[in-house]
């Protein structure tokens, strides 16, 4: 009975230590809410995202105007070095097609847009609040058209910088709301051109227990100038456990100057390495 007892004690003694590490580890896995995320003017990285994540977006549109139609694609890369902080790598395309078969319209000439490079880091987490708070910047780098490149006009045209703050709050399982916005400015040498913009966009978002969502995004761009604004209704399918099919169409409120438009956005998160 003794020898019984004795061995008892000796697991418990050694079971102990190894119960508490384990706890240990789980807890310094940082808290992380889950947002549903806007499928249109989307995020460097999820809300309090963890060390390791990444994350590939492949994305294609189609955007109608008075004079021409905008095909666009892009192609992105999120990761996260650090808890909390997402960097993000973008290059976003335009090929342009004049809505007259005239061609007799001016219309922009195909290009990449530009070379984007941001930072967000999530400097709030609360479990209690069911909220989300980061900040962060997106600098990109604007470039010359191909036919101005292949000119000898060479590469880069200008530059935007864009500051921005992000509140996200969940009301329920299901309701998922949140607000981005900030300011661009946009700077363009050989034009002499420094224009100033500020965007708020705002979302809603009813999630799925599946993951799937549906939701409308409105995204609302002013300047001294000009203001536009456009709803995105949206949904989010759930194809595999890491890939993800995002569908966004755009109703501008002012459809003198601006048509239709839609998006479809592929979601890759490849597996991470344990």
């Amino acid at each position: 009975m003794k020898q019984i007892i004795s061995t008892l004690l000796l697991l418990a003694t050694i079971s102990l230590p190894l119960l508490g590490q384990k706890d240990s580890l789980q807890k310094k896995l940082p808290l992380k809410i889950r947002h549903a995320e806007p499928l249109y003017m989307d995020l460097i990285r999820d809300l309090g995202a963890r060390k390791g994540e990444k994350e590939w977006n492949v994305g294609y549109g189609i955007e109608g105007h008075k004079d021409y139609t905008i095909n666009s694609s892009f192609i992105e890369y999120e990761f996260s070095p650090l808890n909390r902080l997402g960097l993000e790598v973008e290059i976003p395309f335009a090929f342009y097609r004049s809505v007259n078969s005239s061609g007799e319209n001016v219309i922009p000439r195909n290009r990449i847009e530009g070379i984007k490079l941001a930072a967000q880091y999530t400097f709030l987490v609360s479990e209690k609040q069911q909220m989300s708070m980061a900040a962060g910047y997106i600098h990109e780098f604007r470039t010359h058209s191909f036919y101005s490149i292949d000119h000898g006009r060479g590469m880069l045209k200008g530059n935007s910088m864009s500051p921005f703050l992000i509140v996200a709050k969940k009301w329920s399982n299901r309701i998922n709301t949140m607000i981005y916005t900030g300011p661009e400015w946009e700077f363009i040498p050989e034009e002499s051109r420094r224009d100033l913009y500020y965007q708020v966009n705002a979302s809603t978002h009813y999630v799925l227990p599946s993951g799937n969502f549906v939701g409308i995004e409105v995204n609302d761009e002013f300047s001294a100038a000009s203001h536009q604004m456009v709803f995105r209704p949206q949904m989010k399918l759930i194809l595999t456990p890491n890939l993800a099919l995002g569908l966004v169409t755009g109703v501008p409120t002012n459809f003198q100057k601006d048509g239709m438009s839609f998006m479809a956005r592929i979601i890759f998160e490849p597996k991470s390495k344990k």
